[in-house]
Parts: C-alpha cells; structure tokens; sequence
C-alpha cells in the first residue's frame, strides 16, 4: 500500500495526517496497519526510526473511536481501553506527544503515568473517564495497587521498545500487567533487536501472534552513511576535537560505555571549551531532563551520554552520532545509531575504532542497510565497511 488512505482508516484520522503531511507509510506501518486494524495480536521486530509508534498508534485510535461511533463510549473514570506501556518517561512523554495531534480531530481522551512524577500528579492523570493510557510498567502496577485505575475493559495492550523494558528488569510488572487486562485482549509488542529474553517472552505470552519483521530489522536504515576513526594509541579526544570543527546539520550524540567514561569525557570537553550537556544514569532526573530540553530545543548541540539515551529517544534534529567508545553488542550499537537517519532523514555515525573492536568491527558488515521499495533512496552512499578489521590492523 503506498499512501494511508488505503487502509481504511477513520477519516478524522486520516485528515491529520494529511494536515501533518505524513503521507506515505514505512514498511513496518505497511506491514502492521492491516494486521492491528483487522484485530490480530502481533510482535513488530523493525529498525529503529522506522516509524513503529504510528503503526500501533493509528490502530488504536481507529479502534477506540469505532467504539464510539457505535454506541459504546467510555463513562467509567480510570478504565482505558488502550494502554501502551513504554519503558521509561523521556519515551513515554514522546509517545503521548505523537498521539496528540490526532486527539483534536477524533476528540479521544489521551493519559499518562510515567515514573519520575510524584503520585499526586499521577492520580490527577487518572482522574475521568478517558480512552487511552501511556505509562511506564511500575508506575502503572503501582497505580493498579493502589486501585486508582482498573484494565478490565481493556481491547488493546501494547508494549513498545520490549527489548529495553526487560533489559531494565520490567519483566515482573509486565506479566503482572497483562494479567489484570482481560483474557483476550489485542496485544501488540514492538522491539528492535530480538534478544533471548524477548524470544522467552514472544513464547510465553505472544505465542499467537503473527511476528512480522522488516527488512530492515537488525539492519541500520539506508539513509545512514558510516564512518571509521582509528584510535591510535588511545589518543581519542584530539580527533574528537578535530571532528567537532566538521559541522553537521543538526545536534551530535557522543556515546561512551560507562559513567565513568562518560564523566571523563565530559570534563575533558570543559577543559577544551565545548559546549555540551550530560545525559546518564545516576544524576539528578531534573537535570537531566533540562539537558535533553536543552539539547532537544538546539540552545546546546553536543550531548554526552551512556546507552541510556541510545533507546526510544525521538530528537528530530540529531545528524550524527559518535561512538566514543564502541559498545560490545551489535544490539547496543544499532540502538545507538538509531538516533539518527530517522523517517528518511539523512545521518552520519562515526566510530572510534581500537584493536579491541575487531570482534565488533567483523559484524558491522552484516547490518549494513539494504534497500528495499518501501525505504527513500539514500541521498548519499554508506562507506563500505567489509574491510575494517584488516585496516585496523595494518595501521596499528
């Protein structure tokens, strides 16, 4: 299918995305969109910036409305009938953001409980009679706890970015989540690397849902081009230095493996007068918050940070991403490359290669994009990557 109007959508729906200009679906809301619209359960495995958020998002509101327009709309306080379980507040904001444009059109009612708010602010999210809920899984178990809201009516579950909600030890709450929903409810689960635990967690509770994979998936997009840095002798920030003075359009994100990396980093690019923000683990959620505002709104275009910003993050503006320090899972790297060359946009990852690297390096290769009819044609073509290894050694 090549444009929205062909599935069917409700109209309401179909007119903002006409308004917003989204006019042509990715491969993955092509694939999913008939598959969510007709009722079936489904496990969405695609690439990151692939545009899974409207290929739940669309279903969802098409089926909340259609409830509606036949007579049976929501009167209960705290009782949605979609809930999309995100793993963190930065994503669930991000979510909650995507849903709202369509909110003035079909008039539904979107809510959130993500953790990081105080519990007063929770209840008031929860406070009438609503259709959609956003939250992240212990917030909400503890919402359930407390029975400030109920998932008795519950049509459509979804668990978006499933690979980072387990990777943080969620999987608790989601079982018990699932479990107060309905005994058949339409369930969804979006991820962008198969690991084992979400092969476990496809057999024990999607065992009946049709899996639909992109070609892109465990791929990075086509509209990426990647760059090789050997490191020589450890010495990293003089060519981080000399790459910065290469300007890009839009901001960079400068990834490091620890917290510690990540704060050496950091006072090395004071020292030198850079401008940057942080973004990791184990600071203060305000301050970090107010860093990603900042870094979202362009007032700084260099943030620092750990894996934690390589998952669910949606800044439209990011061009290039730096591997300061590779990761050592080809899973962590796609995520990180992920921030970029996002919806057809052009990006650039450059990674800073050591000999240590040559087990990572070997599987570059094999994620390299391939194109397909559904992906834009890349405005410029990817360094081949196949010979890595045999460089990185014959330069050390």
């Amino acid at each position: 299918m090549n444009a929205f109007a062909e599935f069917g959508l409700l109209p309401t729906l179909q007119e903002t995305l006409l308004e917003k200009g989204i006019l042509r679906p990715t491969e993955i809301q092509v694939r999913a969109l008939p598959a969510l619209l007709s009722g079936r359960s489904i496990v969405g495995i695609a690439e990151t910036g692939s545009g899974k958020t409207l290929a739940y998002a669309l279903p969802a509101m098409h089926h909340m409305k259609s409830l509606e327009i036949a007579g049976d709309a929501i009167t209960l306080s705290a009782r949605p009938r979609a809930v999309v379980v995100v793993p963190t507040r930065e994503l669930g904001e991000q979510v909650t953001k995507a849903f709202k444009p369509f909110t003035h059109t079909t008039r539904l009612r979107v809510r959130s409980v993500l953790g990081g708010t105080t519990t007063e602010v929770a209840k008031r999210g929860l406070a009438g009679p609503f259709e959609i809920l956003v939250a992240t899984p212990g917030r909400l178990v503890q919402m359930l706890e407390r029975r400030l809201v109920e998932l008795d009516d519950v049509r459509m579950l979804i668990l978006d970015e499933a690979d980072q909600m387990l990777d943080h030890g969620f999987m608790p709450d989601v079982t018990q989540i699932i479990q107060a929903c309905p005994q058949k409810p339409q369930l969804a689960l979006f991820s962008a690397t198969v690991s084992p635990a979400i092969e476990k967690l496809i057999a024990d509770l999607f065992s009946g849902a049709e899996v639909i994979r992109s070609a892109g998936s465990h791929r990075v997009v086509p509209t990426l081009t990647t760059m090789q840095q050997v490191v020589i002798g450890g010495q990293r920030f003089p060519l981080l230095e000399r790459l910065l003075k290469k300007k890009v359009e839009g901001g960079t994100i400068l990834f490091t493996n620890t917290r510690e990396q990540c704060d050496k980093l950091a006072a090395e690019l004071a020292d030198a007068n850079i401008a940057f923000v942080i973004y990791r683990g184990e600071m203060d959620k305000v301050q970090r918050r107010q860093n990603l505002k900042l870094f979202r709104e362009g007032v700084v275009d260099l943030l620092v940070s750990t894996d934690l910003a390589s998952r669910g993050l949606d800044v439209d503006h990011v061009g290039r991403v730096i591997n300061y320090h590779l990761p050592q899972q080809i899973e962590n790297y796609l995520h990180r490359v992920g921030r970029t060359a996002r919806a057809g946009r052009p990006g650039l990852v450059v990674n800073f290669v050591t000999e240590r690297d040559a087990p990572l390096a070997s599987q570059l290769e094999s994620v390299r994009a391939l194109p397909t009819p559904q992906a834009p044609a890349p405005r410029h073509s990817p360094t081949k990557i196949q010979p890595l290894r045999s460089r990185i050694r014959r330069r050390l």
